[in-house]
């Protein structure tokens, strides 16, 4: 079975398409994806649906909701393999749980590509970095279950994914940065810059780009429209690190050193030290 949230909802087991049209069940299919082989209470469930005040019937229609969704998986299954719905979408005490391989579900797939990007990073293996980090990123299709209703528990998840999306997208610009690869991220840059106006490491990254690409003069520019949208949006001054940043390349020192240590980039923009 294979479960995909980060875009639109897609469902499908053997290539047969499982998802329900109503909405209610599609929530609770994509809770359970994003807690596969985890067992997900009934209250959790019935609040991702209802709220804080579920309607008396709640129970008795929860179970609807799961005898539909299981209907769809029964006409999918293949006869004779021996795999029946219940083993899928399985009843455990005080709840539910989806029985896939978390490979199969590409939002668990995306937090595992991503953790071995950030453990890559961490320990200086910048091509290892921007490799994991990459193919997580390419995961997504779109916003987060952008066809789903989003409750309580599915909100959470969503603004947990977005999160770690900028911050994939971050680290990997900042292993492509290490690995000379300064031209090929300031586009990217330059669109999330305006995306996020107020992320303050993005921009950090587009002065690094710049100076990598001896457009020091260019790298002041966006500092000072990050100061302007600072102050103007929050009436706060960039952070103490940021502005260190803008000193050094005020001072023409090298701006990759005062971000984040001894790394350098040579003439031609390869990484050297």
């Amino acid at each position: 079975m294979r479960i995909d949230v980060l875009g639109t909802l897609h469902g499908e087991a053997v290539g047969v398409p499982v998802l329900p049209s109503a909405s209610k069940p599609r929530q609770i299919l994509a809770l359970l994806a994003l807690n596969a082989q985890h067992i997900v209470p009934v209250p959790v469930l019935m609040e991702e649906l209802w709220g804080a005040g579920p309607p008396r019937s709640a129970p008795t229609t929860l179970q609807t909701y799961i005898l539909q969704l299981r209907r769809r998986l029964r006409s999918a299954l293949p006869e004779g393999d021996g795999v029946w719905d219940k083993d899928v979408l399985v009843t455990r005490h005080g709840g539910y749980l989806l029985d896939v391989e978390p490979a199969d579900v590409d939002a668990l797939e995306f937090d595992r590509l991503t953790r071995a990007g950030h453990t890559a990073f961490e320990v200086g293996d910048m091509a290892a970095a921007s490799g994991s980090l990459s193919a997580a990123l390419r995961l997504w299709r779109g916003p987060a279950l952008a066809d789903v209703p989003h409750g309580r528990h599915l909100g959470i998840e969503v603004t947990r994914l977005e999160e770690s999306r900028v911050g994939a997208v971050e680290r990997r610009i900042g292993a492509d940065l290490r690995l000379g690869r300064h031209r090929e991220v300031l586009g990217e840059l330059c669109a999330l810059c305006e995306r996020y106006p107020l992320h303050e490491s993005l921009r950090a990254l587009q002065l690094l780009a710049y100076c990598a690409d001896g457009r020091s003069s260019d790298a002041l520019i966006a500092y000072k429209r990050l100061r302007e949208t600072l102050v103007e949006e929050l009436g706060l001054e960039p952070s103490p690190r940021i502005q260190r940043l803008h000193q050094a390349i005020l001072r023409g020192e090298e701006a990759m050193e005062a971000w984040s240590g001894p790394v350098r980039f040579d003439g031609d923009g390869e990484l050297t030290g």
